[in-house]
């Protein structure tokens, strides 16, 4: 496997657990299934993985967030931004590795 797909594959599982983060905080357990996303947020993260597969930029950006080109329909956009929000500071207590790890890529 080559950097870039590692790269790529490190993006899509921090994406996945921040959206996971946001799904068990903010919806119920009755719209899930457990251990399971609702579907709402199984949604948005097949999305972000898709997005991120057909990305010409993954060489040079760090993420989603820097890059220039915004690739998300209007609609994923929004979500994904509150997903981010909600749980970007709290990763820091349910993923600290993962929240340093990105802090520090984020500074690059």
């Amino acid at each position: 496997m080559n950097k870039i797909e590692k790269k790529r594959q490190k993006e899509q599982y921090v994406v996945e657990e921040m959206i996971r983060l946001y799904c068990r905080k903010n919806h119920l357990k009755e719209e899930r299934q457990e251990g399971q996303m609702c579907p709402k947020c199984q949604r948005l993260s097949d999305y972000a993985k898709q997005r991120s597969q057909k990305c010409p930029f993954m060489e040079e950006k760090t993420f989603c967030a820097n890059c220039k080109v915004h690739c998300y329909k209007p609609e994923m956009r929004e979500q994904i931004r509150q997903v981010m929000r909600f749980s970007g500071p709290r990763m820091l207590l349910y993923h600290p590795v993962l929240a340093v790890w990105h802090l520090i890529c984020s500074r690059k």
